[in-house]
This record gives C-alpha cells, structure tokens and sequence, in this order.
C-alpha cells in the first residue's frame, strides 16, 4: 500500500487551505496609491474590500522585497525589507490586519532558491575565496579547451538564455545561477545558509502574521553537486538544456521535511504552494503533497502554463499549435492523481508567468470575449483542489494587443529570448527566428499577465495618476472593473456567482472525484464530478462553432445549475458555451 493512502475522507484532513479561493495579486501592476507609476501595498489595501466582495478568502501577494528589480522581484536583496516603490514593512503589517479583519488571509512569495547578487550574503561571499559565506553559494573553477580558452564549469543553458555560470573577475572563480547573472542559486547544502534562510525569509514574516507562502521554484534547492556536464542535445551549441541536474535532487525532501518540522509547524497550519517543474509523474508529486509527507500542502503542475510552448528550452517561445486532447489530459492528470490518497491539488489556468486564458485557451475576439472568460470560469469552479485565481482574470483581461511592438514587452525573459534571436537572424544561423519568435511572445510572454489592472475608464485604467511603468491595454475603457460592477451580465458578476456555488456545492467541485466523458473530441471538453451519490456535468464548447451536445443524455435526470447563455438549447452547444448540470 501507498504510504499516501487513506481510507476515512478521500481527500485527507481537511484544512482551512483546500476549500479557499486565493487571488494573485503581482503588485507592481495591481493598484498605484501614489501616482508615481508602480503598484503598492497601500492600493492593494485600498482594494481588499473589493476582493472580499468577489469572494477571495486569501491574497497572495508576489515578491515585494526589497530588490533591484532585474526579474521584478524575484531578485531579492533583502527578505527583511519591502521594495520601497512597493511601501514598508509596516505596510504590510497593516495588509495582514486588513485581510484578518474580513476573515481573509494573506500570503507572500517566498524566493529561496537563489538572491540577488546585490543581497548582502552574496556580497560577502564573492568578496573573497576564503569569506565565511563563500560556500554559501556555488563557485567553481574554470575549465580551459585545447587552445588554452577559458569555458565555465560546465555546459549548462539557463532558463534566460546563455550560460548558466558567470566569471567574477574579482576571485577568479564561476558562480552558478539557474536564472539571470543577477540570481546567483544559493547553496543549500550549506546547512549555516539554510538557517539563515529560514530565519530571514520565512520566520520573520511569520512572525508579522501572514499565514502562509507560495514557494518559487520549490524542487531545485538540492542540485546535482558533482557538476557533470549534461548530455549534448544541440550540436550547435556549446550549452546545453540541463533540467535533470537541478530538479529534484538528491536532498530535496530532506531540505523540505526540515523546513517544514523545524520552521513552518510550530507556527500552525500554514499553507505552502510549491511552483514544481519537470516533475511529471503524480507518484513523485505525491512525495511532496501527501500530508503524512510533511513537506508541502500543495504544488502547481505548471503544464498547463506550458501548452502552446516549444518542446525545449530553446524553443519555449516557438508556439506550438495545440489541440483540446493535451488541454483534456493535462487536467485529468492532475485532478484525480490525488484520489484515494492524503495528497492535495491545484486549480488555476492563469499567473504572472503566463498568457492571459481567454486569448490562449478560448477567444480574445469582440464577439467572443466575455463569453470565453465565462466558459473558463465554469471549467475552473467545477475543479477539485484550491482554486487560484490571477488579478484581472475576474474581469476578462486578455493579452496585449498583436500590434503592439518588442519594445512595449519589459519581461527580462522574453527580451532575452528576442535578442538571442536577433543575433541568429544576423549571423545568418537562422534567418526566421525572430519573427517566429515574436509571433510567440504575442501569446506566450509573461508581460500579457502584467499589464495594469483595469480598474475604470480613466487614463491607464485608473491603475495610476502617473505613467506606468508598462503600458495599459488599449481596451481597457470597454474592460474594466467599475463598468462591470453593476452589470448582472459581466463577466465580474459571472465569476462572483461561481465562487459562491463552489462553495455552496464544495463536496462535489473542491472535493468531488473528476472524470472527462468526452475525451476524443476536439471542440468540446465534458466531465463529471462525484461523491457519494452527488453528481455534476460540466459541458464546456471550446469553439467559435455550435457543436453537438454528445452528453444531453445525462442531464434527463440533472437540473441546469448555472451556464453562460441566457438561452441554451437542448441538443447543442453554442459558441465557447459552458454549463453546469447537477444531481
């Protein structure tokens, strides 16, 4: 038997975490209080009322730390110290009580897998070979080819572009750092690194009250430390995909298992959400999400995020064209590897590192718009686990517009895909890449996910008095908040009425079995949720098309709950149409 098997609820204990509704909030775009162009703590309290109203129970707030801002955050210099575009700590104290007065919750990102190399630690580790912290990072050697040129230590590609190693002049040595040079990757078999971290990231803001993390980049703490090369995949490059020497490793639970017995227990039940990669078996997922693991309460399979991206590294921003199958299957796994066991799941189809789901999975068209965003909606509050939601996501947002240009996107990623390139448009390696490139971006970047919130019609949305630092939509005065308000048709108001019956109907959809009945098809996406004697259907078309309603013979004994026409026919699904049948 399992060690994650269980027989009494089939979903494990249940933790206040599991039936909540949690509403990312990216802050430099949320809501700007004093006008000079970023998102801040003060907006965000100034809109808690409104995410209460919604019907959020907890905010996630991404990386406000102090940082010199090379990856918007996710670049911390220092865990103890808020941006000061963003606010102070003393802000922040006033978001927990603001949240804890409405009986909601609020949690932070917590970076540790890597800092800034502008953090203080890093500061003293590169100063010098024999420095205390010096092995509280990765630093190595060079190599040097046949003809005496100096090569890192090994032939890794990072996730933004280029190598994975920088060489410090000052020491004459290589740093490692998965991400950008900026990130160095903190050394984490360093167990003096480790309690400085589970001080200074996590405890101190324990301690301020907030109730919980989502954890960025959870399974690549424990590296391959040998540093062998990986295998050559692209014989034109010296650098190579490298994924297998950093995720999952060797000590990966042992580090999670101590965080969580030594630092995150005696606080209570605090909620961790892990961002997981490359871990695509549910068996190995279970290692970390199973309660009697003791590791996390949650992870994102972060798959669904990844359909319409290129099959490597290299290629993630060649889009892909995608069929409702992969959509289909990428839900079923990770909705039901949790039956029968004490583990828990996820639900979200948006974040800040992602396209927008009406322009990606559905239409982003005039006609088409409002209706998509309400069919995802439908599919997102039928699905079993703890439902995230992504700030604008309630309102229908979509992706910047295709005619915008390379320089209106900011995103350190993207940028640095495009440039790479350019220079192979250049050298002559390969002469369409660019184009394919930005046709990419247009619908995978991480900047969609980050323009500012549109909060009513006036200049940028109403998200700042000023000039934000990334462009508005151009659609904002017909998409926005205050028009959707008071308007029982809007897409707001759609989403306000779904929150309340996933929770009026929490055992089938948050706890509810999940089971697609009409996985070969290609327009539509039906599936069943059950427990006990309870019943749901879901009939989602996700065409511009009416498409046959091949599952109608269901519902004879089922009543019509909610769906997204006023006036649905019997036999057929109208265009992006969704509906909900109950028993």
């Amino acid at each position: 038997m399992s060690p994650h098997a269980v027989h009494t609820v089939p979903t494990g204990s249940n933790n206040w975490w599991k039936e909540a509704t949690i509403y990312q909030v990216y802050p430099a775009s949320f809501k700007d209080s004093d006008g000079d162009g970023w998102g801040d703590i003060p907006g965000l309290i100034s809109k808690i009322p409104y995410l209460h109203e919604l019907g959020v129970d907890v905010v996630w707030l991404s990386p406000m730390y102090d940082s010199p801002m090379h990856d918007m955050g996710y670049d911390v210099s220092d865990y103890e110290n808020v941006l000061p575009a963003y606010g102070t700590v003393a802000d922040v104290e006033k978001l927990v009580d603001a949240c804890h007065e409405r009986g909601m919750k609020l949690i932070l990102d917590l970076v540790i897998n890597h800092t800034s190399d502008q953090h203080k630690w890093f500061q003293e580790s590169r100063s010098s070979k024999d420095n205390p912290k010096r092995d509280w990072y990765f630093w190595r050697p060079a190599r040097y080819d046949a003809d005496g040129n100096r090569l890192p230590p090994t032939n890794y590609r990072g996730y933004f572009a280029g190598s994975t190693w920088t060489w410090d002049e000052h020491t004459e040595e290589y740093y490692l750092h998965l991400y950008a040079k900026e990130q160095p990757d903190l050394n984490w078999d360093n167990p003096e690194a480790r309690q400085a971290i589970y001080d200074s990231a996590v405890r101190f803001w324990l301690d301020k009250g907030v109730d919980g993390f989502r954890v960025d980049t959870v399974n690549k703490y424990s590296k391959h430390t040998d540093f062998t090369d990986a295998p050559i995949t692209d014989p034109k490059s010296y650098i190579q995909p490298a994924i297998q020497k950093w995720c999952n490793g060797p000590r990966i639970h042992e580090f999670l298992r101590e965080m969580y017995d030594d630092v995150l227990e005696p606080y209570g039940d605090v909620v961790t959400i892990g961002e997981l990669a490359n871990t695509p078996d549910p068996r190995h997922v279970l290692d970390y999400v199973g309660a009697s693991a003791k590791q996390l309460s949650m992870v994102f399979h972060l798959d669904i995020g990844h359909i319409g991206m290129g099959n490597s590294l290299e290629d993630k921003y060649i889009f892909n064209p995608w069929q409702l199958t992969e959509l289909k299957s990428i839900v079923a796994k990770w909705q039901s590897f949790i039956e029968g066991t004490d583990g828990w799941t996820t639900a979200f189809c948006e974040n800040h590192d992602n396209g927008r789901s009406v322009s990606r999975f559905a239409s982003d068209a005039p006609e088409h718009r409002e209706r998509s965003a309400k069919m995802l909606a439908l599919m997102m509050v039928a699905m079993t686990g703890t439902l995230f939601l992504y700030q604008g996501q309630e309102i229908g947002m979509i992706n910047a517009p295709r005619n915008w240009s390379v320089e209106e996107y900011k995103d350190i990623e993207g940028r640095g895909y495009y440039q790479e390139a350019e220079r192979q448009v250049e050298t002559g390696v390969d002469p369409t890449r660019k184009d394919r490139i930005m046709d990419g971006l247009r619908i995978l970047a991480r900047d969609h996910s980050r323009l500012p919130m549109q909060w009513d019609s006036t200049p940028h949305g109403g998200f700042t008095t000023g000039t934000p630092w990334m462009r508005a939509h151009d659609l904002y005065k017909e998409i926005n908040v205050q028009s959707q308000e008071n308007e029982p048709e809007s897409v707001l108001s759609f989403w306000k009425a779904v929150l309340h019956l996933r929770k009026e109907y929490r055992e089938l959809f948050i706890h509810g079995a999940f089971e697609v009945v009409d996985f070969d098809s290609q327009e539509t996406f039906c599936f069943v949720k059950s427990r006990d004697e309870k019943r749901a259907l879901v009939a989602l078309n996700f065409t511009a098309k009416s498409q046959t309603f091949t599952q109608a013979t269901m519902t004879e004994e089922m009543k019509l709950l909610i769906g997204n026409y006023s006036e649905p026919l019997p036999q057929t699904l109208q265009p992006f149409e969704g509906r909900i049948y109950i028993l």
